[in-house]
């Protein structure tokens, strides 16, 4: 089963030229241990949405929601996560997610503030020998479509720190992305939730397209 599930991620993971004309959908993560990862309901849509304007490729704008421990996350090249509580992995769940994570897939976890604590000893469960490291301003991941010469944008301010931005890598690959005192998922939202200024929208959509881009393009610079 496993091996079936291997063939469609692989095959929805083309280089970017190659995406644009498929229905792929963006996939939030669903977790256990009470955290809300359902917080930004319109947030995957919007960033499809642009993404779709902006870099044209045809995303299907409905998000999907897949379990952590679930072959279906073998489905999803792309896996966004987010909240601001507690997350807890069993030793399957783990496991599933470096399978997936091993195969070519890619999670980006925001912090929607008060999920930080919980995100380094998670990933230490998933992948023990490896670190996040912080990514220099010069890493392509901000340098994409969208140039940010100066890291993440501030979106909200939680507890008024720089923005940063975190990876995972395994065998050299950039497999994880973790954006901390930013918040770009409450900035992908509708502007009704969170009537953040237009100019953070944007930002936040901006550099939501930088990852989408950085992730399906795989042109051989996911390097720290």
């Amino acid at each position: 089963m496993h091996k079936q599930l291997f063939a469609i991620i692989f095959l929805c993971l083309l280089p970017f030229t190659q995406i644009k004309a498929q229905n792929i959908k963006l996939a939030l993560l669903v977790y256990n241990g009470g955290g809300d990862w359902y917080a930004n309901p319109t947030s995957l849509k919007n960033l499809a949405q642009f993404c779709n304007q902006n870099l044209n490729t045809h995303f299907d704008t409905r998000q999907a929601e897949v379990a952590i421990g679930s072959a279906e996350i073998f489905n999803y090249p792309f896996l966004h996560m987010t909240g601001h509580g507690r997350w807890a992995l069993t030793d399957a769940e783990a496991k599933n997610l470096r399978k997936y994570l091993e195969a070519g897939g890619f999670l980006h976890i925001d912090d929607n503030y008060g999920l930080d604590p919980y995100v380094r000893p998670a990933l230490k469960q998933v992948f023990p020998e490896a670190d996040l490291v912080e990514l220099p301003f010069t890493h392509p991941i901000y340098h994409q479509k969208f140039n940010f010469p100066n890291g993440l944008p501030k979106i909200h301010e939680h507890d008024n720190k720089p923005p940063k931005g975190y990876g995972l890598f395994y065998k050299g690959r950039l497999v994880c992305f973790y954006s901390y005192e930013t918040d770009l998922g409450d900035g992908w939202e509708d502007y009704d939730v969170h009537r953040d200024p237009a100019e953070k929208h944007i930002a936040a959509l901006q550099m939501g397209a930088n990852l989408i881009q950085y992730v399906f393009n795989l042109n051989g610079t996911n390097n720290p």
